[in-house]
């Protein structure tokens, strides 16, 4: 048995219409974000400047390390000869 497509459209008001009366929502006078939420946003905000700080530091760092050859080069090594040359497949 199924429901027959006539009443679908009378279904679908009558949920709409249930949905509106059941729901409760506050009205825009009784909502307030409150000292609370001013002082979590406040902090979130300090987090991201300490950890931008942080990053900047960090990557400071590796640049200085990097430039006083702690990382090794980024040039192929001599020592592997021909095996670290690209090859040249060019038609002539």
């Amino acid at each position: 048995m199924t429901f027959p497509a006539v009443l679908l459209p009378l279904a679908g008001t009558a949920v709409d219409l249930a949905v509106r009366v059941a729901d409760e929502t506050p009205k825009d006078e009784d909502v307030k974000a409150g000292w609370l939420a001013l002082v979590i946003f406040l902090l979130l905000g300090a987090a991201v400047v300490v950890l931008a700080f942080s990053l900047v530091k960090q990557l400071r760092k590796a640049q200085a390390a990097e430039d006083a050859g702690i990382y090794g080069s980024d040039e192929p090594d001599p020592a592997a000869g021909a095996e670290a040359e690209p090859e040249n497949h060019s038609a002539s």
